[in-house]
């Protein structure tokens, strides 16, 4: 597959009901720290095999009416419109018992191995059951396709081999860049 064709497929994919993967730069350009993503550095290390996080959310869903009236963000303590379902680990690498939660159009974290990768686009598999499947259609060991905007968290498990595959310019940057994380 060429750069074109990932480009091209991610521009193809569609999900139901509004359903789109969230962009974590954008996201963290509106929210600054409250919203972390990994540092352009590190998603350049980003290969085949590797876990990354992404999300999938809808505008026209929000929250309901046995819902609180204002959620609480559990990363940032901050105001949420709606829940997100998150998922702590990919399901290869912690497997959990079955979970039945009802659909509510919530949006949705999830894990998926990176199989292939072609400049700034990528196609990799779901790695988690999604509770929402039913309404945006995406399941477990389905492909998705996205940019590297998309990437919201890299597993901690490939951290070692990132940092051993970088040059030192890389390194430099890694390490300025995580200097100002410790706010």
């Amino acid at each position: 597959m060429s750069y074109f064709d990932l480009q091209q497929r991610l521009e193809r994919q569609q999900f139901a009901n509004g359903y789109a993967l969230v962009n974590g730069v954008e996201m963290h350009a509106e929210y600054g720290d409250r919203f972390q993503i990994p540092h352009d550095v590190l998603k350049k290390h980003v290969r085949a095999g590797y876990f990354i996080e992404l999300r999938i959310d809808s505008p026209r869903f929000s929250v309901h009416e046995d819902a609180p009236v204002k959620c609480t963000c559990p990363t940032c303590n901050g105001e949420a419109t709606k829940p997100i379902l998150r998922h702590d680990h990919p399901e290869t690498l912690v497997k959990l018992p079955e979970q039945r939660v009802p659909s509510r159009g919530w949006g949705e974290d999830f894990w998926a191995r990176v199989a292939e990768r072609e400049g700034e686009y990528f196609a990799a598999v779901v790695d988690n059951p999604l509770y929402e499947a039913r309404l945006h259609g995406l399941r477990a060991r389905d492909t998705i396709i996205f940019h590297s905007d998309h990437i919201l968290a890299i597993h901690p498990i490939h951290r070692e081999e990132m940092v051993l595959g970088m040059d030192a310019v890389d390194l430099k940057t890694l390490a300025t860049w995580l200097a100002t994380q410790r706010g």
